[in-house]
């Protein structure tokens, strides 16, 4: 029914569209006013607390399943894992040597191709994630020195 009346809304006054389900909205206001409509306030509290005891436990089973998991990767055999820290990555990126002012985004392209989260398992992501912002960093801060010094 939402649809229908942002629908309506886009098409004008011109278009004259209706809704699909017709609704007096006017009428429900009257209704909801008159006091026919009786809610119990302990009722419905009641109800909120049962269904945010749910929630509650729905979301420590769901926590439980991810140590389980967590754990569960931890006992893997030793992986070998992709470093995080800067000089390990400058030195996969390649700046260590003089690189020119156009090769940075070929770079930064062949890294992201090779380390993305989105390219690497599940476990590793916050892992790509890490190396990806490091490597950003470091080619920016490459191609900031790189102009600097060309401007001298």
């Amino acid at each position: 029914m939402l649809d229908d009346l942002i629908v309506a809304s886009e098409k004008g006054e011109e278009g004259h569209a209706r809704p699909s389900i017709p609704f007096d909205y006017l009428s429900v206001a009257d209704e909801l006013h008159s006091g026919r409509i009786k809610v119990a306030g302990e009722s419905v509290a009641a109800e909120y607390r049962e269904a945010g005891a749910d929630l509650a436990a729905e979301f420590a089973a769901l926590l439980d399943q991810a140590k389980l998991t967590l754990a569960e990767e931890e006992h893997r055999p030793e992986e070998k894992l992709p470093p995080i820290d800067p000089e390990s990555i400058a030195g996969e990126l390649g700046l260590d040597r003089p690189i020119q002012s156009g090769d940075f985004g070929r770079i930064r392209r062949n890294f992201a191709f090779a380390n993305h989260p989105d390219r690497v398992a599940p476990h590793l992501r916050q892992r790509a994630m890490i190396r990806m912002q490091v490597a950003n960093m470091l080619i920016d801060e490459a191609k900031r020195r790189a102009l600097a010094a060309a401007r001298r």
